[in-house]
């Protein structure tokens, strides 16, 4: 007969057994050694520690440069643009610097990438030219800052507003709402129109061509009224005309009026607006908008014979 004691420690013992070589086995895991490092073993638990440390850094990175840019910053009365450039900044040095701190956590010494990182180095040279162009390039833009957030600008065919400077890309939105992603080598290497670089006042231009025989200081004052009558002209400089040619088949003038754009579409439509209020003043006081047109001179020793035909003759010869 077996003692009823002795029925329940049994259990009790195999349950205890179990989470101990639990233990012992992620232990084992954990102090698992994979290689050395100049003298010092790597182990499994020092590498899951070095990640998270390191996932760990990129998170606080992230927050601190947030915080940093959008609290401490913008208080001290920094720019769009200025806040954007101290965050990014911000979070590559702490980035940088918190993976320092985890590879000196694992035991890893930054000598030991001296070999690594001069193959990595060459690698990069022949391999990664255009991602550490524009990396580069992205460093400059936020430094020198000749293109913030915000701006509006002009490069190529995109044109747009400034939302995002990255690392290796630009991000830009046009009028239609579509987003671009730009290059940064791209700002750095072409022809850039900033619209908005000291302050968003831009001079806009419209030319017409009236007829020969147009009386022209009525054209003038025409223009100017067209010019000054529109909300969004500035009157310091005020606005401006210019008699610009003689030409083939019109008298050419140019209508100059200063505004703050805050994007080229906004220009553009300024300009649609003089265009129609030009036309109803010419209207009005009977100037023609003058269109191409040539004159025909026949140098002939005799009269020209000119026959009349009917329509049902043109077609059959036709």
């Amino acid at each position: 007969m077996v003692p009823i004691g002795t029925q329940h420690e049994q259990p009790n013992t195999n349950a205890q057994q179990a989470p101990e070589g639990i233990v012992e086995t992620a232990r084992s895991v954990w102090e698992y050694d994979l290689f050395s490092v100049q003298g010092g073993i790597i182990s499994v638990g020092m590498i899951i520690l070095g990640i998270a440390l390191f996932l760990f850094g990129f998170v606080a990175a992230r927050v601190i440069s947030n915080v940093l840019a959008k609290r401490v910053v913008k208080k001290m009365g920094a720019t769009e643009g200025g806040i954007a450039a101290i965050q990014t900044l911000t979070f590559y040095a702490l980035l940088a610097l918190f993976s320092f701190f985890a590879l000196n956590v694992v035991g890893v010494p930054l000598t030991a990438f001296t070999v690594f990182g001069g193959a990595l180095a060459i690698g990069v040279g022949f391999g990664s030219q255009n991602i550490i162009n524009n990396f580069i390039s992205g460093l400059i833009l936020n430094l020198e800052r000749p293109v913030k957030v915000g701006d509006v600008i002009e490069v190529g065919d995109t044109r747009g507003v400034v939302e995002q400077i990255g690392a290796r890309s630009t991000r830009v939105i046009t009028a239609d709402n579509t987003h671009i992603i730009v290059p940064n080598s791209t700002f750095v290497e072409q022809n850039v129109m900033n619209w908005s670089y000291n302050d968003r006042s831009v001079r806009i231009s419209v030319g017409v061509g009236v007829a020969y025989g147009s009386p022209t200081k009525d054209v003038e004052r025409l223009l100017l009224k067209a010019g000054r009558e529109h909300p969004k002209a500035h009157t310091t400089p005020d606005p401006n005309v210019r008699f610009e040619s003689f030409g083939a088949s019109s008298l050419d003038f140019v209508l100059h009026v200063w505004m703050s754009a805050r994007s080229p579409s906004e220009a553009r439509l300024v300009e649609s607006d003089l265009r129609f209020r030009i036309d109803e003043l010419f209207r009005e006081n009977e100037i023609t908008i003058a269109f191409p047109q040539s004159d025909v001179h026949l140098d002939a020793t005799s009269p020209v014979p000119v026959r009349v035909i009917r329509s049902d003759d043109a077609i059959a010869v036709g």
